[in-house]
């Protein structure tokens, strides 16, 4: 198992502790680029929305989003 790998773990298992770090940087973010809040935010709940188990703890294979089609084999 790589690093990346062992880092996604844990992440995927302290979800909540990542979302209130994201909640955290944003903060400063506002604080430092004003003006720029709408971005800050997007970019923070697309981070709280990011699988880091990348699908695996359901027990199956990454899923591509429903918008996506799979790639012809």
């Amino acid at each position: 198992m790589s690093f990346l790998d062992k880092a996604k773990a844990l992440l995927g298992k302290n979800d909540d502790k990542v979302d209130q770090a994201l909640d955290k940087i944003g903060g400063m973010a506002k604080e430092k680029f004003q003006g720029h809040d709408e971005q800050i935010d997007k970019a923070t709940q697309f981070g709280k929305d990011y699988d880091f188990s990348g699908g695996k703890e359901a027990g199956g294979e990454a899923q591509p989003p429903a918008e996506e089609k799979p790639p012809a084999q």
